[in-house]
Formats: structure tokens, C-alpha cells, sequence
């Protein structure tokens, strides 16, 4: 494919939307998830789909990771706010309908503090949106986007720093080449970690740092020149999000190890001063910003700087599902996150990504995102 290839090139994109259901999932886990900021005790999933007035449906899914209510909060935005809002009116093209809605709601999201759970809440309806014209086109989603490969690379992400030993072992024998471990949880223990974890995976397996706005700007640039010891591909997040531009640049110039972010970016204004600033690998999240539409104008422009497309997951199988077709439709030399911890949510939903083969995963054909959840066996399979 071209680098430079546009994205979407098809004409039978109308679309009158008649319903959108919301669908909450949650399985608790006995081995909690923990990060720098935070706990999650269960795997919550909020799916949104959507049904066309000729009865075509589409599947989606919200970030809805935290708070712990995070899934009923975002359920409530869809069902209260965008679904009267988006029913029963028609639109030329998906993008539209995100641009519209975005529109629409920006001052009642500065209002009510609310941009970030209603960017997630209309990234949900926008990826079921494409899926849904892609079913109807009868082509995966990584074709209609006007790609021409379905086989994209993975990487393993997640990993704590401690009791990350079985895990790593689990999937590198599934096929895993590609690590990311988690830091910021003090300075030796951030040291002794990278160092173990390097050793397990081994000198030709591709190793990953996750800080989680962790570090302040001392703390960052002190730990990125000792980091570097181990050859990360990139160091992710070390500080704040909201870090002044200023600061994040001045750290790009003196890390010896690339910086990467974007799960927590919004809008393509935020991305792009970030990209010309210091971000080197650019990780937008489709669950937390932008959908499909939204993700798919910032491409072209992470191309034309030489950057690298890696999209940022962490929820269950539908959102990973269409951040796999759009990272196909790219055609760039991006690899996937999928999250090492257990997960039956992403597990039972994720289709061909379960299956590996020297640390890639291949799509296939099967129209739109190629699954289609059933709401109640998954319910019927949750622990009670």
C-alpha cells in the first residue's frame, strides 16, 4: 500500500440510524490490574450497537476503564444524550455523523466538565457506525477503509512489575515477539524490573515502557537516560498529559529513548502540536477519542511527519477489533496493543486476534470487524 494512500474511498455510505443500544459486561478478576494512578478490581466492557432502517447493525465499544462506574456513567451519555440526538436523521457518511454530534455537544461538554466520558461516549457509536457500513458493503472494515493488507504485528502490554514471570512465558509460546512493561513505581524497582523483564524476553524480543504520567520532568529525564540501557522501542507517557508543550519538548531533546503517547490526547489540533513538538509514536485511543472517524484524519498526518501509528487499547475485544482494521487500513509499520492480563471479555470477542504467528495477527474477510457478540451467552458466562 502507499504510504500516503487516502483512507475510505467508498460511495454507499448513507445511512439512516433507527436505534442505538447500550450493553454493559463486567467480570471481576481475582489478580487486580494496577497502574501508577490506579486499581481495577473487575473488566468492565460498554457496547453500543447500532441498527440502520433497512435493520443493518453495527457493534462499538467505550473506554470505560475508570472510575470503577465509568461503564453506567458512559451508558447514560449515549442513551440520554447522543441517541436522541442521532436517531432518525440522515447522514452521507460516518464521518459526518461524528463531526455533527461532535458539534452539537462541544459546549454542553465544557458545561458539564464532561469532554473526555462523551468523546468515549460518540467513539462508540462512531465505530459501530462503521462497522455497520462495512457489513453492509459486504467487506471487512480494513478494505472498506481502503487497505490492502489484513495482517498487522501485536505487541504483549500490561505487564506488572511484579509476578509478570508466567504471563511473559504464556505469550511468548502464543506467538508474542513484542513486550510492554508498566513503570513508575519507584526508581531501583522501575531499574530491577526493565532488567528482569529484559532477561525473560531475551535480547531479540522488542521491549516497551509504560510510565503513566508517573514522573515529573526530573524524575522523566533521569529515567529515560537509565532506562536506555535496556533498548526500549519507546517510553510512554513519562509524565503528565497535560504537561506543558514546552516541558514534553525540551524532555524529547534530551531522552535517548523515544517518546510515545496519545491515549490521552484529544482532538486533532492536540495531536498535532504534539506530534511537531515531541511525540514519536502516536497512540491515539478509537475507545477514547475520535472512533474510527476521528483516528482516520490524524493518519495522513502522522505519515507525512515519518511518525509511528500504534494505537493505544485497553478494554475489551470490539474496540480492539476495529484499532486492528484501522491499523491495517494505514499501512504503516505500527503494531497492535493487546493487554496480556485476563480478560474473558476481550478474550471471547476478539476473534482472529487470539490466533497468532511469529508475532502477527491476520484479520481475514468476514465482513465489517468480522464478529458479532451475542448479548446474552455473554451474559449467561459472566460469574454471578
Amino acid at each position: 500500500m502507499p504510504e500516503h494512500a487516502p483512507l475510505f474511498t467508498q460511495r454507499d455510505a448513507a445511512f439512516t440510524l433507527d436505534r442505538i443500544e447500550t450493553f454493559i459486561l463486567r467480570y471481576p478478576l481475582r489478580e487486580p490490574v494496577r497502574t501508577s494512578f490506579g486499581v481495577m478490581h473487575s473488566r468492565p466492557a460498554l457496547l453500543v450497537r447500532v441498527t440502520d432502517h433497512h435493520g443493518a447493525t453495527g457493534w462499538g465499544e467505550a473506554w470505560c476503564n475508570f472510575p470503577a462506574c465509568g461503564a453506567e456513567h458512559r451508558q447514560r451519555l449515549i442513551d440520554d444524550v447522543y441517541a436522541p440526538l442521532l436517531r432518525h436523521r440522515a447522514f452521507e457518511h460516518p464521518a459526518m455523523l461524528f463531526e455533527q454530534a461532535s458539534r452539537q455537544t462541544t459546549v454542553l461538554a465544557i458545561q458539564s466538565g464532561e469532554p473526555g466520558p462523551m468523546s468515549q461516549a460518540l467513539a462508540a457509536i462512531d465505530m459501530a457506525v462503521w462497522d455497520m457500513c462495512a457489513r453492509r458493503s459486504h467487506q471487512p472494515l480494513w478494505r472498506y477503509l481502503n487497505g490492502h493488507r489484513d495482517r498487522i504485528p501485536v505487541y504483549a502490554s500490561g505487564l506488572n512489575p511484579t509476578g509478570s514471570d508466567a504471563l511473559v512465558e504464556e505469550k511468548r509460546q502464543a506467538g508474542y515477539q513484542a513486550f510492554k512493561l508498566k513503570v513508575g513505581f519507584g526508581h531501583d524497582q522501575d531499574l530491577q524490573t526493565v532488567s528482569h523483564i529484559r532477561s525473560l524476553i531475551g535480547e531479540q524480543s522488542l521491549l516497551m515502557l509504560d510510565a503513566n504520567q508517573a514522573w515529573t520532568f526530573d524524575d522523566a529525564l533521569t529515567m529515560a537516560e537509565q532506562l536506555a540501557t535496556w533498548r526500549p522501542e519507546w517510553l510512554e507517557e513519562p509524565m503528565r498529559a497535560d504537561t506543558p508543550l514546552a516541558r514534553w519538548r525540551q524532555l524529547a531533546e534530551h531522552s535517548p529513548i523515544p517518546l510515545a503517547g496519545g491515549e490521552n490526547l484529544t482532538g486533532t489540533e492536540a495531536f498535532n502540536n504534539a506530534m511537531d513538538c515531541w511525540l514519536k509514536i502516536v497512540q491515539p485511543d478509537t475507545a477514547k477519542w475520535g472512533g474510527v472517524s476521528g483516528v482516520m484524519q490524524l493518519i495522513p498526518d502522522i505519515q507525512r511527519r515519518g511518525l509511528r501509528y500504534c494505537p493505544h487499547y485497553l478494554g475489551a475485544g470490539i474496540g480492539l477489533l476495529v484499532s486492528a482494521h484501522l491499523l491495517a487500513a494505514s499501512g504503516g509499520d505500527g503494531m497492535l496493543e493487546i493487554d496480556a492480563n485476563p480478560n474473558p471479555l476481550r478474550e471471547w470477542l476478539c476473534g482472529p486476534l487470539a490466533r497468532l504467528q511469529a508475532g502477527h495477527a491476520q484479520l481475514g474477510d468476514a465482513p465489517g470487524i468480522g464478529i458479532t457478540p451475542d448479548i446474552e451467552q455473554l451474559q449467561r458466562q459472566l460469574p454471578h
